[in-house]
């Protein structure tokens, strides 16, 4: 999901689309946390019958707030991916993109796919300098950055299709939040701190996030107004009036007047996707398991299957064993050669994903690995990836049912 792509940049729809500031996202697990290592939990925490995590204590709380209003999982998941579009800009949004995998009680899977798209008039080189090489700042930060939104989209597919609630219901606690504002965590003001240098380069990042250059204290209310009357337009429209009405406008608007390449032509032609998700079974210890995980253009998926076809005969003993370490270590080092080759967008590339999660294919990886010596990731090169089996002859493989920084 794109970060500060919340509001850099639209004066009139702050928080809804940074492309000032807008940066590759870094998963929350790099992330430095703040919280005090006394407040985290000792042991497991369970619930008798549901349960909402997030990065953001105000996030899990919209989703609580929708499960006992008698909404199912999946509005309020919706209701967290907005809220945290208010609480958390440096990884929620209305103007980046995500991925959903729902399975339902009967068993029945399916998998969102709402992640941004490039604009019509992208270029495979407008990245890069005269001289050849990259323009590192170009793809992260400014208008070009900005690709075309599909959270808005994915979420009302969503709620239409899987939950039992209407749009408006499930925006509730994401409206209430930015229009009457929430304390600022320790987490959110070091972060803004931490990007300061360039969200004050913009006058709507400057005025929002660093509080017109006085920045956010510990406990202070921060308020969006401006994001909560956008939110109000979708809960009261629907997606549609992201992608074709007054919101629509104001972002290409905005971005013809900074150099964007995002039109009202690639808005009201964004549609999301219903994508098939990729299974694969194994025993450990006498037990089952089955693994139901997305499908490109998620390169997770593929590469966790992969790397438990490398791991399944492994021997494993946690994370105190050495050997255990250096065998998971070498693993996703191949894995991740193949990931940087292979992975795409299935609309715009083959992907071969029946080669790729084929245990033939991991087998062969597996035996390049030395259990006594660290390979280097320079030397580890991508596999040729292929089918085995009936797969190879064209049957579908049992694997497979059919299918960068903060503030971003």
């Amino acid at each position: 999901m794109t970060t500060w792509m919340c509001v850099l940049g639209l004066a009139s729809v702050a928080s809804l689309v940074t492309p000032d500031v807008a940066q590759g996202q870094a998963a929350a697990e790099y992330r430095t946390r703040t919280e005090a290592a006394k407040q985290w939990p000792r042991e497991a925490v369970r619930g008798a019958k549901a349960m909402v995590a997030t990065d953001e204590e105000l996030g899990s709380k919209a989703g609580v707030e929708i499960l006992k209003r008698g909404g199912n999982a999946v509005d309020a998941a919706v209701a967290v991916a907005f809220a945290l579009a208010v609480v958390e800009p440096a990884a929620g949004n209305i103007g980046g993109g995500g991925f959903m995998l729902v399975r339902l009680a009967d068993g029945r899977t399916t998998f969102l796919d709402y992640r941004e798209v490039a604009p019509g008039a992208a270029t495979r080189n407008m990245y890069i300098k005269p001289d050849g090489k990259l323009d590192e700042q170009a793809s992260v930060i400014g208008y070009k950055s900005v690709a075309v939104p599909g959270t808005v989209a994915g979420l009302e597919l969503a709620v239409k299709t899987y939950g039992t609630m209407k749009l408006a219901e499930v925006m509730g606690p994401a409206i209430r939040l930015a229009e009457d504002g929430f304390a600022v965590s320790e987490k959110l003001a070091q972060e803004l701190q931490r990007e300061k240098t360039d969200l004050e380069r913009f006058p709507v990042s400057r005025r929002i996030f660093l509080n017109d250059g006085k920045m956010w204290k510990v406990g202070d209310t921060l308020k969006e107004p401006e994001l909560a009357a956008t939110l109000k337009r979708i809960a009261q429209k629907g997606a549609e009036e992201f992608y074709s009405g007054e919101t629509a406008r104001i972002i290409a608007a905005d971005m013809a007047k900074s150099g964007g390449l995002v039109t009202l032509e690639d808005l009201a032609a964004y549609k999301p996707r219903v994508r098939e998700v990729l299974r694969a079974k194994y025993e450990s210890s006498g037990h089952e398991w089955e693994v139901v995980t997305s499908p490109p253009p998620s390169s997770g998926g593929v590469a966790i299957i992969e790397a438990l076809n490398m791991l399944k005969d492994v021997p494993l003993k946690g994370w105190g064993d050495v050997e255990s370490v250096h065998m998971v270590a070498e693993t996703m080092r191949r894995v991740f050669a193949d990931r940087a080759a292979y992975l795409a967008d299935p609309d715009f590339a083959n992907v071969p994903v029946a080669g790729l999660t084929a245990s033939c294919y991991a087998k062969e990886l597996a035996g390049t690995i030395d259990a006594q010596r660290a390979s280097s990731s320079k030397d580890v090169h991508a596999g040729k990836p292929h089918a085995c089996g009936a797969a190879a002859a064209g049957a579908p493989p049992s694997t497979l049912v059919s299918l960068r920084r903060d503030f971003c």
